[in-house]
């Protein structure tokens, strides 16, 4: 198949996104030439894996979530896999092996499928030149990954590096797991993994429960709830028996203390003041330096995690976060 070069520098403009004039048939949507779909791959040929079916980790993509798709590219990667099974029936395939190494990876990338008959206007924004195509999304900018149908073996080596390397760079970020909607007057049911930390909360013992959460997070440390539970129970510990107006006389005080600042962020949150727990903090971390600097930062991405790194305060208090370091 012949390939075109790939550039899309920048983080993605859907600004001007519209939806194009249907495509003649056999022909590919705006921004994705016929010629680089191969030969013998018009419109018409069927067959291959379907994309669709559960994953955690995974969500077809269509004009109305392809931007908050890409806005969770901020907390951890986002891969986008361009695909098509009528014109490429083998790009579907590797669309559905994604789908499945992306529970392996529990969270550490959130597969984004794109279906370029399905949804053309995302294929035009995106200007793909070729299918199959993987683009890996950070913090919003894409970067081309794969232009070539690989089993999924090669697949989940590549992933593999892709993750080793994130780490080695010092972002260890996940998304949470997608979740199945509740019906009306259905309740979800508990997980029983995080019942004993739960009794101990509703108990009042906040001890306890940090250290069922803190089991819970050593024994897996990609699950992603139960660090989100012991950021939170961390939290009520940090803040238990702490006289309120004291502490926040304290903080008015003086600034430019750390301890006094993530206190009076701690109840900041507890407060539901979510926003102005993390620019009190944001506001720290780009007035220090050293060590304070990076304690007041810790502090910060922990009240993340407890609040839930889907959450859009959290999304814009890390692009804030972002801001303040360079």
């Amino acid at each position: 198949m012949t390939q075109q070069p790939f550039s899309r520098p920048g983080a993605i403009d859907l600004g001007a996104l519209k939806r194009p004039a249907q495509p003649a048939a056999g022909g590919a949507p705006g921004g994705v030439p016929g010629s680089a779909l191969g030969s013998g791959q018009a419109g018409g040929v069927t067959g291959g894996t379907p994309a669709t079916g559960g994953s955690a980790y995974s969500v077809e993509l269509s004009r109305d979530n392809f931007q908050t798709t890409l806005e969770a590219s901020m907390t951890a990667p986002v891969l986008l896999m361009f695909y098509s099974a009528t014109r490429m029936p083998e790009s579907a395939t590797m669309a559905h092996d994604l789908r499945q190494l992306s529970d392996e990876f529990e969270g550490r990338f959130l597969v984004g499928l794109v279906d370029i008959d399905a949804a053309p206007e995302i294929a035009q924004a995106m200007q793909i030149p070729s299918i199959p195509l993987l683009v890996g999304v950070i913090d919003g900018r894409p970067q081309p990954l794969l232009q070539d149908i690989v089993p999924i073996e090669e697949l989940r080596t590549m992933l593999t590096q892709v993750s080793q390397q994130l780490t080695v760079s010092g972002l260890s970020g996940r998304h949470q797991p997608r979740r199945a909607e509740v019906g009306e007057g259905e309740e979800e049911a508990l997980d029983p993994r995080y019942a004993a930390a739960q009794e101990a909360l509703g108990e009042g013992d906040i001890d306890r429960a940090v250290a069922e959460y803190q089991k819970l997070v050593d024994a897996n440390p990609a699950d992603s709830e139960a660090a989100a539970g012991l950021a939170m129970a961390k939290v009520l510990q940090r803040t238990r028996g702490v006289d309120l107006n004291a502490a926040r006389a304290a903080a008015a005080a003086d600034p430019d203390d750390v301890d006094a600042q993530t206190l009076c962020a701690d109840l900041d949150l507890l407060g539901g003041h979510v926003e102005d727990a993390f620019n009190r903090l944001v506001g720290l971390v780009a007035r220090s330096a050293g060590d304070e600097r990076n304690k007041a930062r810790e502090h910060l991405i922990g009240l993340f995690g407890a609040v839930g790194n889907e959450d859009p305060r959290v999304l814009k208090g890390r692009q804030a976060l972002a801001s303040a370091l360079f």
